[in-house]
Protein backbone atom coordinates (compact mmCIF):
# COMPACT_ATOMS: atom_id res chain seq x y z
CA UNK A 1 0.00 0.00 0.00
CA UNK A 2 1.17 3.22 -0.49
CA UNK A 3 2.52 5.98 2.26
CA UNK A 4 -0.24 8.74 2.52
CA UNK A 5 1.82 11.19 1.96
CA UNK A 6 1.66 10.09 -1.75
CA UNK A 7 -1.56 11.47 -2.30
CA UNK A 8 -2.26 15.53 -1.98
CA UNK A 9 -5.91 16.96 -0.88
CA UNK A 10 -8.46 16.44 -2.86
CA UNK A 11 -10.97 18.64 -3.68
CA UNK A 12 -14.36 18.40 -5.12
CA UNK A 13 -15.13 20.99 -7.49
CA UNK A 14 -18.94 21.24 -9.26
CA UNK A 15 -20.32 23.55 -11.78
CA UNK A 16 -22.95 24.25 -14.09
CA UNK A 17 -23.55 25.86 -17.44
CA UNK A 18 -26.05 26.83 -19.52
CA UNK A 19 -25.74 24.43 -22.65
CA UNK A 20 -22.39 23.48 -23.69
CA UNK A 21 -20.66 26.56 -23.13
CA UNK A 22 -17.80 24.92 -22.24
CA UNK A 23 -15.51 27.05 -25.18
CA UNK A 24 -12.96 24.84 -25.48
CA UNK A 25 -10.84 26.32 -22.73
CA UNK A 26 -11.49 23.98 -19.46
CA UNK A 27 -10.42 20.88 -20.76
CA UNK A 28 -6.88 22.70 -22.11
CA UNK A 29 -6.57 24.15 -18.95
CA UNK A 30 -6.87 21.73 -16.98
CA UNK A 31 -4.54 19.66 -18.79
CA UNK A 32 -1.75 22.25 -18.75
CA UNK A 33 -2.34 22.09 -14.77
CA UNK A 34 -1.84 18.55 -14.82
CA UNK A 35 1.30 18.87 -16.86
CA UNK A 36 2.99 21.10 -14.70
CA UNK A 37 2.45 18.99 -11.78
CA UNK A 38 -0.14 20.62 -9.91
CA UNK A 39 -3.04 18.60 -9.92
CA UNK A 40 -4.65 15.89 -11.45
CA UNK A 41 -7.84 14.42 -12.44
CA UNK A 42 -9.11 11.94 -9.69
CA UNK A 43 -12.71 11.64 -11.43
CA UNK A 44 -14.38 14.12 -14.19
CA UNK A 45 -18.04 13.63 -14.67
CA UNK A 46 -19.89 15.54 -17.28
CA UNK A 47 -23.35 15.33 -18.01
CA UNK A 48 -24.98 17.73 -20.45
CA UNK A 49 -28.63 17.93 -21.25
CA UNK A 50 -30.11 18.95 -24.99
CA UNK A 51 -32.72 21.29 -25.68
CA UNK A 52 -35.41 18.05 -26.05
CA UNK A 53 -33.53 16.43 -23.36
CA UNK A 54 -31.33 14.47 -24.82
CA UNK A 55 -28.15 13.27 -22.61
CA UNK A 56 -24.70 13.54 -22.97
CA UNK A 57 -21.94 12.23 -20.52
CA UNK A 58 -18.46 12.48 -20.36
CA UNK A 59 -16.02 10.92 -17.63
CA UNK A 60 -12.27 10.73 -17.49
CA UNK A 61 -9.36 10.60 -15.00
CA UNK A 62 -5.60 10.73 -15.04
CA UNK A 63 -5.77 7.78 -12.58
CA UNK A 64 -4.00 4.68 -14.47
CA UNK A 65 -5.28 0.96 -13.48
CA UNK A 66 -2.46 0.83 -10.56
CA UNK A 67 -2.96 4.05 -9.28
CA UNK A 68 -6.45 4.45 -8.67
CA UNK A 69 -6.38 0.90 -7.10
CA UNK A 70 -3.73 2.11 -4.84
CA UNK A 71 -5.79 5.11 -3.96
CA UNK A 72 -9.10 3.25 -3.71
CA UNK A 73 -7.10 0.93 -0.83
CA UNK A 74 -5.93 3.95 0.94
CA UNK A 75 -9.17 5.91 1.11
CA UNK A 76 -10.47 2.31 2.14
CA UNK A 77 -8.24 1.67 5.15
CA UNK A 78 -9.19 4.92 5.93
CA UNK A 79 -13.35 4.16 6.08
CA UNK A 80 -11.71 0.89 7.78
CA UNK A 81 -9.92 2.45 10.49
CA UNK A 82 -12.81 4.58 11.20
CA UNK A 83 -15.60 1.52 11.58
CA UNK A 84 -13.81 0.38 14.13
CA UNK A 85 -14.24 -3.24 13.17
CA UNK A 86 -11.73 -5.70 13.83
CA UNK A 87 -9.29 -6.24 10.68
CA UNK A 88 -11.57 -2.54 9.22
CA UNK A 89 -8.28 -1.44 7.87
CA UNK A 90 -7.31 -4.34 5.88
CA UNK A 91 -11.20 -4.86 4.50
CA UNK A 92 -11.51 -1.17 3.63
CA UNK A 93 -8.09 -1.30 1.79
CA UNK A 94 -9.34 -4.78 -0.43
CA UNK A 95 -13.25 -2.93 -0.32
CA UNK A 96 -11.50 0.18 -1.59
CA UNK A 97 -9.25 -0.67 -4.15
CA UNK A 98 -12.22 -3.05 -5.52
CA UNK A 99 -14.25 0.12 -5.86
CA UNK A 100 -11.85 1.96 -7.78
CA UNK A 101 -10.53 -0.35 -9.87
CA UNK A 102 -12.24 0.92 -13.44
CA UNK A 103 -10.70 4.04 -12.35
CA UNK A 104 -13.71 6.02 -11.47
CA UNK A 105 -15.30 7.28 -8.16
CA UNK A 106 -18.57 8.61 -9.78
CA UNK A 107 -21.19 5.60 -10.54
CA UNK A 108 -23.47 5.07 -12.46
CA UNK A 109 -25.82 6.89 -9.28
CA UNK A 110 -23.90 9.42 -9.93
CA UNK A 111 -24.51 10.02 -13.42
CA UNK A 112 -28.40 9.06 -12.36
CA UNK A 113 -28.35 12.29 -9.77
CA UNK A 114 -26.81 14.23 -12.08
CA UNK A 115 -29.14 13.86 -14.88
CA UNK A 116 -32.33 13.47 -13.16
CA UNK A 117 -31.65 17.70 -11.49
CA UNK A 118 -29.45 19.12 -14.64
CA UNK A 119 -32.15 20.98 -16.70
CA UNK A 120 -32.66 20.73 -20.54
CA UNK A 121 -30.04 22.91 -22.21
CA UNK A 122 -27.67 22.47 -19.26
CA UNK A 123 -24.49 20.96 -18.50
CA UNK A 124 -22.82 20.04 -15.29
CA UNK A 125 -19.74 19.08 -14.22
CA UNK A 126 -18.28 17.63 -10.95
CA UNK A 127 -14.34 17.21 -10.62
CA UNK A 128 -12.21 15.33 -7.99
CA UNK A 129 -8.88 17.17 -8.22
CA UNK A 130 -5.52 16.27 -6.51
CA UNK A 131 -3.41 19.04 -5.74
CA UNK A 132 -0.25 17.95 -6.35
CA UNK A 133 1.92 21.30 -5.77
CA UNK A 134 0.22 20.85 -1.69
CA UNK A 135 2.50 17.92 -1.16
CA UNK A 136 6.19 19.36 -0.56
CA UNK A 137 4.28 21.58 1.72
CA UNK A 138 2.70 18.73 3.40
CA UNK A 139 5.52 16.97 3.84
CA UNK A 140 7.80 19.73 5.37
CA UNK A 141 5.10 20.02 7.65
CA UNK A 142 5.56 16.67 8.98
CA UNK A 143 8.99 16.88 8.96
CA UNK A 144 8.75 19.84 11.39
CA UNK A 145 6.67 17.76 13.39
CA UNK A 146 3.60 19.61 12.31
CA UNK A 147 -0.21 18.55 11.81
CA UNK A 148 -3.00 19.71 10.20
CA UNK A 149 -5.60 21.59 12.37
CA UNK A 150 -8.19 23.02 9.75
CA UNK A 151 -7.83 23.02 6.34
CA UNK A 152 -10.68 25.37 4.59
CA UNK A 153 -11.13 27.16 1.23
CA UNK A 154 -12.36 30.61 1.63
CA UNK A 155 -14.37 32.07 -1.71
CA UNK A 156 -15.12 35.50 -2.36
CA UNK A 157 -17.97 35.56 0.00
CA UNK A 158 -16.15 34.92 3.20
CA UNK A 159 -14.40 37.58 2.66
CA UNK A 160 -17.17 39.72 2.22
CA UNK A 161 -18.58 38.74 5.24
CA UNK A 162 -15.77 39.15 7.47
CA UNK A 163 -15.08 42.93 5.87
CA UNK A 164 -18.94 43.69 6.93
CA UNK A 165 -18.30 42.00 10.43
CA UNK A 166 -15.19 44.32 10.69
CA UNK A 167 -17.11 47.19 9.34
CA UNK A 168 -19.83 46.83 12.06
CA UNK A 169 -17.49 46.66 14.79
CA UNK A 170 -15.02 49.30 13.57
CA UNK A 171 -18.46 51.88 13.22
CA UNK A 172 -19.70 50.30 16.73
CA UNK A 173 -16.53 51.01 18.49
CA UNK A 174 -16.09 54.84 16.53
CA UNK A 175 -19.51 55.67 17.93
CA UNK A 176 -19.13 54.61 20.92
CA UNK A 177 -21.19 51.38 21.09
CA UNK A 178 -18.44 49.40 22.18
CA UNK A 179 -15.57 50.01 24.46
Amino acid sequence: MQDERTFGPVQLLAVAFEGSRFKGEILPELERLKNEGFMRIVDLLVVRKDGSGGVAVLTATDLDWEEATQYGAYIGTMIGVASGVPDGAARGAIAGAAELADGHVFNATDVERLTSVVPDGSSIAIILLEHLWALPLIEAIERAGGYELANDWVGPEDLMRLGLRREIERTALDGGLIE
